[in-house]
Parts: C-alpha cells; structure tokens; sequence
C-alpha cells in the first residue's frame, strides 16, 4: 500500500483517533449488519497498524512484517462495504476529515490488488462504455423517445445557455428516467434554453472516486468539460447530486452551476413556475451527497413549502444528521444484501412519520428506496422532488 496515496494531513488525522466510538453509532453499515469490523474505528486502527508495518526503521530491520496480500484482502472487505455517506465524519468530535481518507484507503488498496472483484467490473465498463453501468452509451438520451410532443431533435441541440448533465443512472435506469423527463417538462414550462449532451455525457467520475480508480479520471473530466464547452453554455443543471458535487470539488469552476433544486428555487422565486395546491403530507430525506457532501438543505424544503397544501414532516434523523438510503459508494454491487438493510432502516424511520410519502432529491435514492418499498410491499409513495414540483405546475 504506497503512502502517496496519502496526503501528509490524512496520515496526521490517522492518528488523531480517540477511539470514542461515536462513528460506529453513527454509521448505517455497523447498524444494518451488527458488525463493528465494517466502523470507522475500526478501520483508522487497521490503517495505522498496516502503515506502521511496512514503514519506519522497525520494519526495515525486520523486526515487524509487511502486511501480508490475504491480510489486504481481508481488510479491503470491510473498507469497501460501506456507503461513503459521510455521517462518520459528520459526527467526528476530533474532525477527522473521514470521507476523503476512505477515498484514498480505496485507491491504496486497488494499488495494492486488494479490492473487491466487482471494481475491475466498474473499471472496465467507465473506460469502454463511459458509464458506470456498462450500458451503450449512445442510449444515453433514449428516455427523450417517452416525453409526448418531443421536439425532432430530442433536446440535443447544437447551442443551449445551459446544459442539463443527466448522470448514469438518471439516463440508463428505467424507474429513474422519470426524473429528468419531470425536469425538461419544468424547463419547457419556464421557457428554458437548454440542451442533453447526448453520447457526449460521459459518467462525471464520481463512482470512480469512490472504487479507488484515480488513474483514468482525468479523461472522464477532461472529455466533460470541452463537451459543455462545445455548447455555447455558462451553465449546467444537475438532478445527481452526486454529479453535482464531482463538478463542484474536482472540476475547473468554468461554469456555474447548480442543482435541480437549486436552479427550480430560482424559477419559483422569480414566478417562471407558479405551481397549483397538492394535498399531501411528505417527509424528504436527504441525500447524503447533496446534504453532507454539499451542505445543501434549505432548497429543497423551500420547494417543498412553495407548493400550496404540501405539508412537511421531518423525520428523527433529518439534515446533517440524515440516515443513508444505502444506495452510496457502490455498495450495492459489493454487497446488495447489506444495502437492503439499510433501505430497511430508511424506511422504517420514513414510515414512523405517518406521511403518504418519502421524498427525496437523488436518482439513486429513489431507485434505492423504490425497489424496497415494492419488493416488501410497503404502502409508501416513493419519488424525487422535481417529480412532485412537476406534478404541482399549473396547466
């Protein structure tokens, strides 16, 4: 495991552990599988102990061994169950900057050849299809072919003021095609200038972050940038807040940009949407790569008290304090089952507020969510945010 996977302040911050404990209370993987081997405490001190073994002069005098490749693996099995979430770090009383140390721990350990055997799946299909699924990446726009009255050119247009950058699963995903065909419905009703990229939107890099994959990134973003250049646009709108927040921390800031939510606040604010009454009680669940990763809480709530008779009821666990879906950090393709019991805990928590439904302001949220809720035949409406803002405009 090379140590320049490492920023000197990470390998400082490995060693600031007080052994509290308070992340693995925190942690929806420790609760959903009763394993405290899968806690943040528990990987700082493997951490620390795997670099004291091959670094410093006991080691090279051989007074203490090299982890050993099956010792890697073994720890590998724990770093890479988990949702990347964030909520260790949130509750951190030291502030350990924890979410970007496990992005590093997973580049150490891909390094190292010990990683999960579905990484080099994720790998593969970002560097032959630029998306993380696999999927043929010219189908990125197919889900244009299901809006009624669609124009010829299917919202790809040559020149646009603004981009909408779709994300993977928004593009590929069935249940969640709906979200961006809801978007380009409330961009049309506010008379908005705005273009796909088509095949040109490869995936924004952030599964790839999150498999420890550093080495092809740049390309991902690269291609990205010149391909909303290539537009004319100064702007892009993101219903992934996962896109959103690669673009905000890892992309050059030549454009400005903004969530769905975010841009539909705006539209509201400046009366480009007026929106009709729906009676409906809602909790919202945030998504952890929009609330914690990006520190944005208030938009969506704004939205959510502009349409008339829709009432807001928090959840216990709300804001900065919100439980994960179980849908982050490639979990899913690591270990469905344990992803599942995460959704389990969401819904339960969702479900205990008495609300006709659980919205949220995330593709894989809802994706998530949606396929627990109908496989246990839960009564509990499912859906993203700009879906309810669409359902609400005015004819």
């Amino acid at each position: 495991m090379p140590h320049q996977c490492y920023t000197v302040r990470q390998l400082l911050q490995i060693q600031a552990c007080t052994n509290c404990q308070a992340c693995a209370h925190a942690c929806p993987v420790v609760t959903g599988s009763l394993d405290g081997k899968l806690s943040a405490v528990y990987r700082l001190a493997t951490l620390g102990r795997i670099l004291k073994q091959r670094t410093g002069i006991w080691q090279k005098l051989g007074l203490i061994k090299t982890p050993t490749a099956e010792y890697l693996r073994a720890f590998g099995e724990t770093v890479f169950r988990c949702t990347l979430c964030g909520n260790c770090r949130q509750v951190c009383p030291v502030g350990i900057d924890l979410t970007p140390l496990w992005h590093s721990v997973r580049q150490d350990l891909v390094d190292s050849d010990a990683y999960p055997e579905k990484i080099d799946m994720i790998r593969d299909n970002l560097n032959e299809t630029h998306n993380v699924f696999g999927e043929e990446n010219d189908e990125r726009a197919e889900w244009v072919e299901d809006i009624p009255d669609a124009p010829d050119h299917g919202y790809i247009k040559n020149r646009a003021d603004i981009v909408y950058f779709t994300g993977c699963v928004s593009s590929f995903f069935p249940l969640a095609q709906q979200i961006p065909m809801a978007l380009v419905k409330i961009f049309n009703r506010a008379c908005i200038d705005f273009t796909l990229l088509g095949d040109d939107e490869w995936c924004c890099g952030f599964p790839q972050i999150g498999a420890g994959l550093h080495a092809n990134l740049k390309n991902l973003i690269d291609h990205n940038i010149e391909a909303v250049h290539a537009k004319g646009a100064d702007t892009i709108v993101f219903s992934c807040p996962s896109c959103y927040q690669m673009w905000r921390e890892h992309y050059p800031h030549d454009f400005k940009i903004y969530h769905a939510t975010q841009y539909i606040d705006r539209l509201i604010t400046t009366d480009q949407l007026p929106l009709k009454a729906i009676n409906m009680t809602v909790t919202y669940h945030d998504p952890c790569d929009l609330g914690r990763g990006s520190c944005e809480y208030e938009a969506p709530r704004r939205l959510l008290r502009a349409i008339p008779d829709v009432k807001l009821v928090e959840m216990t666990h709300h804001r900065e304090n919100c439980l994960c879906c179980g849908g982050g950090g490639n979990l899913e393709m690591i270990d469905s089952r344990l992803s599942g019991e995460i959704a389990r805990e969401k819904i339960n928590e969702a479900l205990a507020t008495g609300a006709q439904a659980v919205v949220t302001a995330c593709q894989q949220c809802v994706r998530v969510m949606t396929t627990y809720v109908r496989r246990n035949k839960i009564k509990l409406e499912v859906m993203d945010i700009i879906q309810l803002v669409q359902k609400a405009l005015k004819n």
